[in-house]
């Protein structure tokens, strides 16, 4: 006979009275339990509520008080808007080159209740024409509105021609008037102009 069947037999034969003692010690532990373990009243703990609290956040502030000034500060002088606008001269200083641009205003009267400049802006030197030495002017015409600002600038007589023309369209875009007044009310000026100059120092 195969050994392998021995050893299960001999094996099934061990475990028979293995179990059956197992058996006996279960009922034997079970008989004598105690049996007022169930019947006895369960001990119900008491139960902890915690309160409710707000939690404030206290934080304290130092503020420093500010002492008055024993003196107040000087009064700053107002600028010069009275200033003869006709004749307006600008300095633009390049890298290495020092430019002259004088602007002048062409032919306008100067009674009561017509146009008068406020504000000029000097143009800015064109840098190519700096750069080669080349000096000249530039007229522009343009019409100053009621609302005292320039309106349709255009170059009409440049020399050279083509040099100095978009510097100083852009640069009289931003000149400012007092509007001209006819019987209480501003009305528009058309064909006004002005000459810039283009000069180099030496």
């Amino acid at each position: 006979m195969n050994r392998n069947w021995v050893r299960l037999i001999i094996g099934g034969l061990l475990a028979i009275p293995v179990a059956g003692g197992l058996f006996f010690i279960m009922q034997y532990l079970i008989a004598s339990a105690d049996p007022d373990i169930d019947h006895k009243k369960a001990t119900k703990l008491a139960d902890i509520l915690m309160p409710e609290r707000e939690i404030e956040a206290q934080i304290e502030q130092k503020v420093e008080k500010v002492e008055d000034p024993e003196e107040p500060p000087p009064d700053l002088d107002s600028p010069d808007l009275d200033m003869d606008m006709d004749n307006v001269e600008a300095v633009n200083i390049a890298p290495q080159t020092k430019v002259d641009i004088s602007v002048s205003t062409g032919t306008m009267t100067q009674g009561d209740g017509e146009y008068l400049p406020i504000v000029k802006v000097a143009p800015i030197y064109p840098r190519r024409a700096q750069s080669r030495g080349i000096t000249g002017y530039c007229i522009v015409e343009y019409t100053v509105t009621t609302s005292g600002a320039i309106r349709d600038p255009r170059a009409v007589d440049c020399q050279p021609s083509g040099v100095f023309d978009d510097a100083s369209v852009k640069a009289a875009l931003k000149f400012k008037y007092k509007p001209r007044v006819v019987d209480g009310v501003a009305i528009e000026v058309p064909g006004v102009q002005n000459k810039f100059t283009y000069e180099l120092e030496d």
